[in-house]
């Protein structure tokens, strides 16, 4: 059996979706960009930036900054395994925040869509900067999916 990761479902859909995603007032304001998809996967990064930074003592960006990156993510990794266009919406997101990001480095997110059902789609995510093995948090998610339109992959 074969290791080698599996493409996107659709990738026109993905490659709109994911251009979209960074396209979005929040997102473009932010700094998001798209790094890597694959079928269940998706990674995005943002750059440091002066102002993301919640706390001008340390120079830590914001923790809204990176719930709005994984939340962002594990919806990307949701279309990493739709056939057609559906509506998501995140029904739930929990997140454990383990330490701050470093200032001056990107912030990466890699998240994964690990079940898929008619209705609803199951993320975990992991925000990172150099190594993924020392992440500044992990989340899992629930996202609600347009069953009128549904297919499982």
């Amino acid at each position: 059996m074969s290791n080698l990761p599996l493409p996107v479902v659709n990738q026109e859909l993905f490659d709109s979706v994911a251009k979209w995603f960074c396209e979005i007032p929040h997102s473009a304001t932010l700094g998001f960009k798209f790094v890597s998809g694959e079928r269940g996967l998706a990674t995005m990064m943002l750059d440091y930036k002066p102002e993301l930074i919640g706390n001008p003592k340390t120079g830590v960006v914001h923790g809204g900054v990176i719930t709005s990156l994984i939340d962002t993510t594990s919806g990307l990794s949701v279309f990493s395994r739709l056939e057609s266009p559906e509506a998501i919406a995140t029904l739930d997101l929990r997140i454990d925040y383990l330490r701050s990001a470093t200032p001056g480095l990107p912030i990466y997110c890699r998240a994964e869509c690990y079940r898929f059902s008619r209705q609803i789609a199951f993320t975990r995510a992991t925000a990172y900067q150099d190594d993924g093995k020392d992440p500044i948090a992990y989340s899992v998610g629930t996202f609600m999916r347009d069953s009128s339109k549904a297919t499982i992959k």
